[in-house]
């Protein structure tokens, strides 16, 4: 990737300004236009949103936008097509024990109404904020019984089974995450107390040695920063066995959206473990070990996402895809959504772009508008005090340093920031936004199952381009209200709350 340097929020105001009412227009037309057999609505067809009735993981993502949009605009008609359907619908998603996706479609909807009622934009209403945190703590308690057990430690297994260790999954953490925020434990047979922040600090754990690679030497393809889609585990010992890939080229190659929903999950965690006190931290090794966890696998694939992507910062769908080897230098310049080969990926540039920018900004790299300006200090609550912390002596990955993590370095998160605005600034225009009234999706260029050939191929073309995604839309407009908020001079938003 070439990463600019000299873009801002506020540059970028323009481009957002346009994108929000492209959004509106999207998320008008999709509530206008039922879906064929019903269902949530999972990727365009011809432009037309279709539906692929399974575990309806995407159903969030619809109601999700809509409070996003809210969010931006305050137009209470997208607050009431998020809030309406997330009482009526959302419930079975709550209580769905056979799914890993309760970080997807319950923290997008009921976490997002509770996060907006915390920040006052909604009125306080105590039964209301009742049923959000009911609903938050029932979700994360479901979320964490779907469980592994290995000799030290564990994982939420997919919905493939109990020997399945996926990379997505690792979003869904925050689920268990804002139920331990209020309060919440799984109880067991026996009232056994089982801590959800236990789990998902070993969920993360399990994830980080078996789905990313180091550089260690683990096998022949142990290149730093790649990452394994699903991790196999022999259930009679909890031994690890393989890697494998559901939705990716190969287990030794890397699906760049799984590469991306592990690069958000730990800069996203390591932004709510910072909020929280020492004492809660020491049984997992305390604040340093529990830190270290996520920063070294978000170091490593934000650094492998940089290498191994476009110069415009859109990247093909996987790393391996052997398509590619026909398109030259095809990192050297812009990506290429209609080449004949490969199709790049969209959505996972849209997930990895917020996972940069919170990397970035944990590091120490600090904005205000309308330009920036970098600080090496990080504050956070530590029980009852604020500690603040020289960033530049505590980024060091693991067995080798990356070049913006060296102790004495600055500006150590400024290379993952302007990565991140980079990113956005791609997808926030043609041909990634999809400006035509007549498509209902709004980031184009998405790809939901290579391998299964479920994404739509134009007539004319070889291979798929063009369609949008409901978890692609939702992360752009993710990605795009971080930004939006930090151009406005506004509150830093945060799965769990808006922070000063």
């Amino acid at each position: 990737m070439k990463i600019r340097h000299d873009l801002t929020p506020a540059a970028l105001r323009p481009k957002l300004s346009r994108f929000w009412q492209l959004s509106a227009q999207k998320i008008a037309a999709l509530e206008k236009t039922p879906l064929p057999g019903g269902g949530a609505p999972v990727f365009t067809v011809r432009g037309r949103y279709t539906a692929r009735g399974w575990t309806e993981w995407t159903q969030g993502f619809q109601f999700g936008s809509a409070l996003l949009q809210f969010d931006v605009t305050g137009e209470e008609q997208f607050l009431e097509l998020g809030r309406g359907p997330t009482v009526a619908l959302m419930a079975p998603h709550l209580t769905h024990f056979g799914v890993h996706d309760h970080g997807f479609n319950n923290v997008s909807t009921y976490g997002n109404l509770w996060r907006l009622m915390n920040a006052g934009r909604i009125p306080e209403h105590a039964w209301e904020r009742n049923f959000y945190e009911l609903a938050l703590k029932v979700s994360g308690a479901v979320q964490a019984r779907r469980w592994t057990a290995l000799p030290e430690g564990g994982f939420i297994h997919s919905f493939n089974g109990p020997h399945s260790l996926f990379a997505d999954t690792i979003r869904s953490l925050r689920s268990l995450a804002l139920a331990h925020r209020l309060g919440h434990a799984l109880c067991e047979e026996n009232d056994r107390r089982v801590s959800l922040l236990e789990r998902l600090i070993r969920h993360a754990q399990t994830t980080a040695q078996f789905n990313v690679y180091f550089g260690a030497g683990r096998d022949a393809y142990d290149v730093r920063g790649r990452v394994a889609h699903e991790s196999i585990f022999n259930l009679t010992d909890g031994r690890y066995r393989c890697p494998n890939s559901q939705q990716g080229y190969s287990p030794f190659t890397t699906w760049t959206r799984g590469l991306a929903w592990i690069l958000l999950g730990c800069a996203e965690q390591l932004e709510f473990i910072a909020t929280l006190p020492d004492a809660e931290l020491q049984p997992f090794g305390g604040r340093r070990a529990v830190r270290e966890l996520f920063l070294r696998p978000a170091l490593a694939t934000a650094d492998y996402f940089i290498e191994q992507t476009a110069s415009d910062g859109i990247p093909y769908w996987d790393t391996g895809a052997p398509g590619l080897t026909r398109l030259g230098d095809y990192l050297s310049r812009p990506a290429e959504p209609y080449n004949d080969c490969e199709p790049v990926d969209s959505s996972a540039a849209a997930i990895a772009a917020q996972g940069l920018l919170r990397l970035g900004r944990w590091l120490g790299f600090r904005v205000s508008s309308p330009g920036a300006r970098v600080s090496s200090l990080e504050s956070k609550k530590v029980g009852t005090r604020l500690e603040t912390r020289d960033m530049r002596h505590e980024t060091r990955d693991t067995g080798r340093e990356t070049q913006d993590s060296r102790p004495g370095t600055r500006d150590p998160g400024r290379r993952y920031w302007n990565a991140g605005l980079t990113v956005l600034n791609t997808l926030l225009d043609v041909p990634y936004l999809s400006t035509s009234p007549k498509h209902q999706g709004l980031l184009l260029h998405s790809v939901y199952h290579r391998p299964n050939g479920w994404d739509y191929v134009p007539r004319g073309r070889k291979i798929p381009c063009g369609e949008s995604s409901m978890w692609g839309d939702y992360h752009v407009r993710e990605a795009a209200l971080l930004v939006q908020r930090l151009a406005d001079d506004g509150p830093y938003c945060t799965f769990f709350g808006d922070q000063s």
